[in-house]
């Protein structure tokens, strides 16, 4: 009996082990990280878009040094380079964009001017993200006292593709049903504008590296060569 009873417990101390050791505990994908950089095209925009709601919620000012970008969360902090003389600016991301592919960042009014490129319109840069300056501690106590911008939770980010932009809500609407034919997920995203314009984005993966697998699958089947990995906001 004494012998029966220590195999029974060796059996429930084995089942518990086996238990634990198939247990799985989500892991956050990781946040972006300090001194990742990226090059390619930049431009920038003004108006129509000044004094409009940016896309993390705060009133766009063109003369303000923010800028847009596809998949960076809000409030990342990037220096930006004009590799054609050498200028950088830092800037903070607020909106989404350009959503035209080739181009990498949209920059403010501002932010182009101070790197050179308002005359040229689209330039080649360096992306880097660096630190958020710190924001400095003083006895002020007014409501106009500064602020730090609050961090965006990275753990439930999600990812589309974008396939297309349209004037014609009709042509998007086309291309929608197509992709969502065969890839399961699609929907249309208004950039208001002059003119308006659609977006069509598939999918919704929870990595950027799921997105991109998807970008190669739709440009590969599809034919759109033109797809690229956009971050989706609430």
């Amino acid at each position: 009996m004494r012998y029966g009873r220590v195999l029974t417990f060796a059996a429930v101390i084995l089942c518990g082990c086996a238990h634990k050791k198939h247990a799985r505990i989500p892991v956050p994908p990781p946040a972006v990280q300090v001194g990742q950089t990226e090059t390619g095209l930049a431009s920038w925009y003004g108006h129509p878009y000044h004094g409009r709601q940016a896309a993390n919620g705060e009133i766009y000012d063109m003369e303000k040094l923010t800028a847009a970008h596809r998949t960076l969360p809000f409030n990342t902090w990037v220096r930006v380079e004009n590799l054609s003389n050498d200028k950088f600016v830092e800037v903070r991301i607020t909106d989404r964009g350009p959503f035209i592919d080739g181009r990498i960042i949209d920059l403010s009014h501002a932010a182009a001017r101070a790197i050179d490129m308002i005359g040229p319109g689209v330039t080649r840069v360096k992306v880097k993200v660096i630190e958020a300056p710190r924001v400095l501690v003083t006895t002020v106590t007014s409501a106009s006292a500064p602020v730090a911008p609050p961090v965006e939770d990275t753990a439930n980010a999600r990812f589309a593709v974008q396939v297309g932009v349209f004037r014609d809500r009709q042509n998007a609407e086309r291309v929608r049903r197509d992709m969502e034919a065969r890839y399961g997920a699609a929907r249309l995203v208004l950039r208001e504008g002059n003119p308006v314009m659609w977006r069509v984005l598939v999918g919704s993966e929870g990595s950027e590296d799921a997105a991109s697998a998807l970008s190669d699958r739709i440009q590969r089947e599809s034919g759109e060569k033109s797809a690229f990995v956009v971050r989706l906001d609430s």
